[in-house]
């Protein structure tokens, strides 16, 4: 007995000089490279004071908040709001409109950068590649209020650019605005519009790092140019498509509201009510700040699954994954 707890001492000895150790060498590279650090620093704190400190108002999501008792003082509800969400005549509404939007971008605006990138990069003319970049990235950089405006005024039913072009070619112009059934379609091409042309980077950069030897090499194989593509770029940018296709799978149902709610109206409400929006009444507008946090509680939790599930999947198919 005595050689056991003698063996078990000698062990916790060993365990706690390995980690002050370990210690020792991490602070000693900390200050070696205290440059490095104080440049990450300023990421670091804004991670932590907006992404990981309001983390503590998550409990707000079980609780039956009342500003005048605070966090701490409010009662437990348990899950009593998240069972009112998923019993409520909207939650199926709200989750069908919040899925088919984002499958719908997904499946419209996922492979469209990809497609501009492999042109860019086969494009042999600097100034018009520079010029079709330029016209591409441009919407980009427009705000998202001015982008709604914009849109209004295409589609406007009586001096819409956009309606006048349907019109003029014989056909009857549909209610861009108020019908329901154009909404998500609307609302998808105009996001690729504004996002496609930026989405390229990061694929051109991919682009870049193939060997110029492997394109020599099939050209005097006698590979045309569509095989070259396919054989040798394709294959290279597949990580990085993989990559970004499990980002966004982890936020399907993190469709944005702010477009959504600045061309939302009454008669399309049917199509255009998600998730978000439904949070952004729920919470500032009717300030049911415990009900509304459960709901994006249940959203975030929701895409966090999704995100593990993909990334599992994807790296038992192939070595491409997060983690």
């Amino acid at each position: 007995m005595q050689d056991t707890r003698t063996a078990i001492a000698g062990g916790s000895a060993l365990t706690t000089k390995r980690t002050s150790k370990r210690t020792r060498r991490t602070w000693k590279g900390i200050i070696q490279n205290w440059e490095l650090y104080l440049f990450i620093a300023p990421a670091l704190i804004y991670f932590l004071v907006f992404c990981y400190g309001p983390m503590y108002g998550i409990q707000i999501a079980f609780k039956n908040f009342i500003p005048t008792k605070g966090i701490t003082g409010s009662p437990w509800v348990g899950f009593d709001h998240f069972v009112r969400f998923f019993h409520s005549y909207y939650f199926w509404d709200l989750l069908w409109n919040t899925l088919s939007i984002s499958l719908y971008s997904l499946a419209v605006g996922f492979p469209i950068p990809i497609i501009l990138a492999l042109a860019f990069n086969e494009v042999r003319n600097g100034f018009f590649k520079k010029m079709a970049q330029t016209v591409t990235y441009a919407p980009h950089f427009i705000s998202m209020v001015v982008m709604a405006g914009m849109i209004i005024t295409f589609v406007s039913p009586s001096t819409g650019i956009l309606t006048h072009i349907i019109e003029g070619l014989g056909f009857q112009s549909p209610d861009f605005l108020t019908d329901p059934r154009w909404f998500k379609t609307m609302y998808v091409f105009s996001d690729v519009w504004q996002s496609a042309g930026w989405g390229t980077i990061i694929y051109l950069a991919a682009l870049s790092a193939v060997d110029p030897g492997l394109h020599e090499a099939a050209i005097i194989d006698g590979a045309s140019r569509f095989q070259r593509v396919r054989h040798i770029n394709i294959p290279t940018i597949v990580p990085t498509m993989m990559i970004l296709l499990i980002l966004s799978i982890g936020n399907l149902l993190g469709v944005g509201f702010e477009k959504i709610l600045l061309l939302q109206n009454p008669l399309n409400m049917t199509s255009s009510d998600v998730i978000s929006t439904f949070v952004y009444r729920s919470g500032l507008v009717s300030a049911q700040y415990s009900f509304s946090t459960a709901i994006g509680l249940f959203n975030s939790v929701v895409n966090a699954v999704l995100l593990i599930v993909v990334n599992q999947i994807v790296r038992r198919a192939s070595d491409n994954s997060l983690w």
